[in-house]
């Protein structure tokens, strides 16, 4: 079956006037254009922009959507598994959250002996789950599903004060980047230093190992993957770029024995 543009933009719940913007940029294009200028979208467009919302609920961008659809070993019964799975542990969560606002409840009124670490372990692994729903494709290729998974379990088992610790310092980063930023603080002054000191020691929070070559890595990621770079320029743009350049500055003198200004 075929549909208009209103008439696939009516099904799908979205506006015509996206479904132009995704033909322009490459995302969705349409089966073919009239030569009075209308599209018209067959099955296998339907179906992509099925894929294009799920993967839009999920978080994904536009761009990284359009990368992935364009793979040649894409493949599309793998993506309804990794999106059921997805939903699937949506659901989990948010039965977790209301247990435990249940739970609060009857210990507040003295019917239920609730432990500090009850109270905290579904925002960790809340936390688990985005990182894994954004980053989780990309650094299980990067660094292998060991690593990730040693790295979920460290954060999973956090005390009550080390998880604070571990927010704490995540917004201290950010806030000082930003600062830096917009006072054109250079990679290789005390405070860059200081920044590179404060990620290394909330990367080793979850990091079963560090190494600065592993550190480098990282910090290029956060320019080369917009989503990276998007967490860390959301109220100054630069952000993700200077700690990138702090990271590489640093974690090099600190590998030369000689340096004056290596890391503690």
């Amino acid at each position: 079956m075929e549909y208009g543009i209103r008439e696939l933009a009516e099904l799908a719940g979205v506006s015509a006037r996206t479904l132009r913007y995704y033909d322009e940029i490459g995302l969705l294009k349409p089966l073919y254009t009239s030569q009075a200028g209308y599209r018209f979208y067959g099955e296998q467009e339907v179906a992509a922009l099925q894929q294009i919302l799920f993967y839009r609920e999920r978080g994904f961008d536009l761009k990284s959507i359009r990368q992935m659809l364009c793979e040649e070993d894409f493949d599309l019964m793998e993506a309804l598994k990794e999106h059921l799975k997805e939903l699937e542990t949506r659901r989990t969560h948010v039965e977790a959250l209301i247990r435990t606002v249940k739970q609060t409840i009857l210990s507040m009124k003295g019917e239920y002996d609730m432990s500090d670490k009850e109270k905290f372990r579904v925002f960790q692994e809340q936390r688990v789950q985005e990182n894994e729903t954004r980053y989780g494709r990309e650094i299980r290729k990067k660094y292998g599903d060991a690593v990730i998974d040693a790295s979920n379990q460290k954060m999973l088992h956090m005390s009550q004060e080390e998880w604070e610790r571990f927010q704490r310092l995540e917004e201290e980063i950010r806030t000082r980047l930003r600062d830096a930023v917009r006072t054109n603080v250079l990679p290789e002054s005390q405070e860059g230093r200081n920044i590179v000191e404060l990620h290394r020691e909330w990367l080793c929070m979850t990091w079963k190992t560090y190494t600065g070559e592993a550190h480098r890595a990282l910090g290029s990621m956060y320019v080369a993957d917009e989503r990276f770079t998007r967490y860390y320029d959301e109220e100054e743009p630069g952000c993700a770029a200077l700690l990138d350049q702090m990271i590489r500055c640093w974690t090099r003198l600190e590998e030369k024995p000689q340096a004056t200004g290596d890391l503690a």
